[in-house]
């Protein structure tokens, strides 16, 4: 009789499981039932962004959770896999588009500077809250470095780095949910709090670009505030997006140690590697404009995908389990995250 038995499972480089059985018996047609779900999901999910102005990645993410049942079919497993980690990779590859260095050189030395400091102290406050709270570092890192950089789309890029080992399906659905609430919040409650403070409209542009966590949100916020204000959250806004692939190397080296043994050969993930040679490719050359009509709603379409997988993937009974304490690192880091943007506004703007 024949060995029927599963093949092992694999884990890649971060150590996120794989399931290669499916594909390998059967090929592409392995990966079409998760992706067919997903992407119905997800066009769901840009319906209700559209019609009802809310965030595209929490409706993503909220439908995502709402059809996690399906989850139990293991025929889904190859194609959900794939969007929620490499369409997520190839999604942050191309916001590398949405940035130049000429932007970020336009602030100057001690902005930039100011920017830099904050996404570290940010992201360092949610990982000392979270050990504090005994959820560990890469939590906490997880969580602080979702409200340093660029919200739900850094909590993705963290996760695939700090892998499922550190930063399980469960603490990243929670992340993300955190996230986008905390980010929806300031978008609406940070504007009012610039006209109580009588801040300039380059004030209150760098405050919401450098404080709010997801990238329509913050320009939403700043061109709420007036003109001037919305360019000045884009840029420094932007400047934060460019720091995810520093910031994810960084962490690709403090997690490169696994079960008290050091891991050789870790080095920057390919995907922010590609990142960063698209902003190279923006920065030095003139890319048509229908090329960068094409990359941004594309990036936003993969990375939707990327956050619908992880939701519907997600194990609910573990992520109810985490109680509310868990959503204190993001919390921490939102204060943190506001408090600095306001001083360093308030001193170099």
């Amino acid at each position: 009789m024949s060995d029927t038995r599963r093949l092992p499972l694999a884990a890649d480089l971060y150590g996120d499981v794989l399931d290669t059985a499916p594909a390998e018996r059967q090929g592409v047609r392995a990966y079409l039932p998760g992706l067919l779900l997903t992407g119905i999901a997800s066009l769901a999910a840009a319906y209700l962004s559209e019609h009802y102005s809310a965030p595209i990645m929490l409706m993503g993410l909220l439908i995502g959770l709402a059809f996690n049942f399906a989850n139990a079919d293991a025929r889904l497993h190859a194609g959900l896999g794939f969007a929620s980690k490499t369409l997520l990779r190839w999604g942050i590859v191309l916001v590398g588009l949405q940035v130049t260095f000429g932007q970020i050189a336009g602030l100057g030395v001690p902005a930039f500077a100011a920017i830099a400091t904050m996404v570290a102290l940010v992201t360092l406050s949610g990982t000392v809250m979270s050990k504090w709270i005994g959820r560990g570092a890469a939590f906490g890192t997880l969580a602080g470095g979702a409200v340093a950089i660029c919200g739900a789309s850094a909590a993705l890029a963290l996760s695939s780095v700090l892998g499922e080992k550190r930063a399980s399906q469960a603490q990243l659905t929670l992340v993300l949910v955190a996230v986008s609430a905390a980010s929806a919040l300031a978008m609406s409650l940070y504007p009012a709090l610039a006209h109580m403070l009588h801040l300039t409209d380059r004030q209150a542009g760098f405050l919401m670009g450098a404080s709010i966590h997801d990238v329509a949100q913050a320009l939403g916020a700043g061109y709420s505030y007036s003109p001037e204000a919305g360019a000045t959250a884009t840029v420094v806004k932007l400047t934060r997006v460019a720091l995810l692939a520093p910031a994810l190397a960084v962490v690709a080296y403090a997690y490169r140690d696994e079960d008290g043994v050091k891991r050789s050969g870790v080095g920057v993930p390919w995907f922010v590697l590609g990142f960063l040679a698209l902003c190279a490719l923006h920065s030095l050359v003139t890319l048509p404009q229908p090329v960068l009509d094409i990359a941004k709603p594309t990036a936003t379409a993969l990375l939707l995908l990327a956050v619908t997988a992880t939701g519907i993937r997600s194990p609910m009974n573990l992520l109810l389990e985490q109680g509310w304490r868990a959503s204190m690192p993001v919390i921490a880091a939102t204060i943190v995250s506001f408090v600095l943007a306001l001083g360093a506004a308030l001193l170099l703007v």
